[in-house]
This record gives C-alpha cells, structure tokens and sequence, in this order.
C-alpha cells in the first residue's frame, strides 16, 4: 500500500522552530522528487520547497527561502522540512508529496502521492 505519513506539527511562538517529517511506504521514494506544501484557510495549495529526483537540487519559495530547509533521507525513506524563524503568516496545514514525472515542481496538479496534512499554527 502506498503510503505518506506525516510527522511534527503542532503550535510554536513566533520566532520559533519546527521539523516536519514524512514516512513513505510501498514505492521507492528516491524514484520520486518530493516536495512540501502549505494550505491556508481559503488560499489555494502553494509549492514551498522540493528536491530533484535527478540531481538533488533543492528549491524554495521565496517566501520561506533562508528560514526552511528540504532534506531527504532516502535510506530511511523518509522527506523533512526544518522550518525556523517561523512567523505567524506561515500558519497553514503542511502537505508532503512525491512527484514521479519531474518539472514543475511547485505545481501540486503534477504529484502523485501526498500525505495526510499536519497543522502548523504560529502565535504567541
């Protein structure tokens, strides 16, 4: 069974640090780019950071570039997303995905697996 679990979460004050994890089961994740995602309430799913499944090449929004950073651990499986300096305007539910296909990787229309969604909130 194909699966992305998700990790991590939760509230964190402003200024503040959280990791996200995402377990993948029954496909090769190293086959795959992955990628992170983030919903707010009423806005659409927006790219945030991915790796290339080809070269490893990181990206991220500009939004989040220098606080966040994508790794991988292919041999466990298992994607993650170091979030710092978190600010109350990235308060949104979090999506990991797995995109077989390459390109367009900030576009959610192009994965094929995604996880179950964690809630991030930043507040004092």
């Amino acid at each position: 069974q194909v699966q992305l679990v998700q990790s991590g979460g939760g509230l964190v004050q402003p200024g503040g640090s959280l990791t996200l994890s995402c377990a993948a089961s029954g496909f090769r994740l190293d086959y795959y780019a992955i990628g992170w995602f983030r919903q707010a309430p009423g806005k659409e799913r927006e790219g945030i950071s991915c790796i290339s499944r080809v070269d490893g090449a990181t990206y991220y929004a500009d939004s989040v570039k220098g606080r966040f950073t994508i790794s991988r651990d292919n041999a466990k499986s298992t994607m993650y997303l170091q979030m710092n300096t978190l600010k109350p305007e990235d308060t949104a539910v979090y999506y990991c995905g797995a995109q077989r296909r390459g390109g367009h990787y900030f576009r959610p229309d192009t994965y094929d697996y995604w996880g179950q969604g964690t809630q991030v909130t930043v507040s004092s």
